[in-house]
């Protein structure tokens, strides 16, 4: 099979629009503001319509959520697009949280649902924490979280599944999906994902409005300041609650397979809402990470800003990486050992399927060759670079690789974490 050309994204400070949505960034800020507002109880009153619920479950989620709407209007310089996504993925998360809710009234015994043992990859973001993910969500012992189920974790009312038909909530996804990627053709090469993709519980945490993934999404600063000084135990201990009620309702019986990079500056809100969790650490070289992720970030940036400064990206990335890092270095002995197994990003790459062998090993599960057949099977029919390989340049985002290694000494040191080429 030929291998796809390389690809350069070389329009990040100037991004090549498609003329719809640049006729959308022409419509001026107040216009725009007046077409879509963003204000809290409309957007609350909005999901209490659109399910027929009023129950939104624990109060804590209110403080985030205007935190986070007040960087919207303050520093995010959304787009009209950018506003419409807003608001639409803000009632969207509303709405699941009345969903939810109206499970555990009907269904009180969810929350009594065990979560016994996860296994947790925990690591910054390019470190192969997604491959890894997948790999082991192909295990037969192992229950994953599909992107459309972290989309929409419980279905609206009169939108049940039939029984012997897809769920309408595969669709959806994989319509949002594709939409995405018509605005953002090289998202795929980056990150290839479908509405049947392991996916994180991320989608959980942003439904408690306390997640870094809002500071991914849009330029909101204060939003990050807020979120990095904040004690994440309620929003982990909301995430648990809706991870039971989806065990409850779908496929409930195997042990979970979860991954997000945010646990690393959150591992004592982790281990207290899953204190049994067998947690899976990935290690890379900074300095590659912090460069690709703030050429996604910019690059997804020009779906909601309407302008995008990438160097102005690199820095917060970067600033972002660092504190990550240092919660990293300062909470990693929470973990007891014999619940912590370490994965280095270039042992990793040179035997993907024998790192994964030995995550399963230590997590107590089977790795003889018959069960991890499924994972060879997985990662002949998803090789690495299948829809072209990104290229990515410092220049591009303002960053010196140096000075990210320097900000990180202590992380490399403290893990042993060896340098890659530039």
């Amino acid at each position: 099979m030929t291998r796809p050309p390389d690809i350069h994204i070389d329009d990040l400070a100037a991004p090549r629009l498609p003329d719809a949505v640049r006729a959308m960034n022409d419509v001026s800020p107040d216009e725009a503001r007046r077409r879509v507002p963003l204000d809290e109880e409309g957007l609350l009153a909005e999901a209490r319509e659109c399910m027929g619920l009023d129950d939104f479950g624990p109060d804590d989620f209110r403080e985030g959520l205007g935190v986070l709407l007040a960087a919207l209007e303050g520093e995010a310089e959304l787009s009209l697009l950018g506003r419409m996504s807003a608001r639409g993925q803000i009632v969207r998360l509303l709405s699941n949280r009345l969903l939810v809710e109206d499970v555990v009234a009907r269904h009180p015994e969810a929350l009594a649902r065990p979560l016994e043992r996860p296994v947790v990859i925990v690591g910054l973001p390019r470190t192969g924490t997604s491959h890894l993910h997948n790999l082991l969500s192909a295990h037969a012992q192992l229950r994953f979280l599909p992107y459309w189920e972290a989309n929409e974790p419980v279905p609206a009312p009169g939108d049940a599944p039939v029984p012997g038909e897809p769920d309408p909530r595969i669709a959806r996804a994989q319509a949002g999906l594709d939409q995405s990627s018509a605005l953002t053709p090289h998202q795929q090469a980056m990150h290839e994902l479908d509405a049947w993709t392991p996916h994180e519980e991320i989608g959980y945490l942003l439904m408690a409005f306390a997640c870094s993934n809002f500071a991914t999404l849009f330029h909101a600063p204060s939003y990050t300041e807020w979120y990095c000084r904040r004690d994440h135990t309620p929003a982990y201990a909301y995430a648990r609650r809706v991870l039971q009620v989806v065990s409850y309702l779908r496929d409930g019986g195997r042990r979970w397979v979860l991954k997000s990079p945010m646990h690393l500056e959150n591992l004592g809100p982790l281990l207290r809402a899953y204190p049994d969790a067998r947690v899976v650490m990935t290690f890379r070289d900074p300095a590659r990470v912090v460069l690709s992720l703030a050429t996604m970030t910019a690059y997804n940036r020009r779906l909601s800003a309407r302008r995008v400064d990438p160097v102005a990206v690199g820095r917060r990335v970067a600033e972002m990486n660092q504190h990550r890092l240092r919660c990293a270095v300062r909470d990693a002995a929470l973990v007891p050992s014999e619940q912590l197994h370490r994965v280095h990003f270039d042992a990793y790459m040179r035997d993907p399927i024998a790192a994964a062998a030995r995550v399963l090993e230590f997590a107590g599960l089977d790795a003889s060759d018959a069960a991890l057949e499924p994972l060879r099977r997985h990662q002949r029919e998803h090789p690495r670079g299948k829809l072209g390989r990104v290229v990515y340049r410092y220049e591009d985002v303002g960053l010196d690789p140096e000075e990210i290694r320097a900000g990180a000494r202590d992380y490399m040191q403290a893990f042993g974490v060896a340098r890659e080429p530039d």
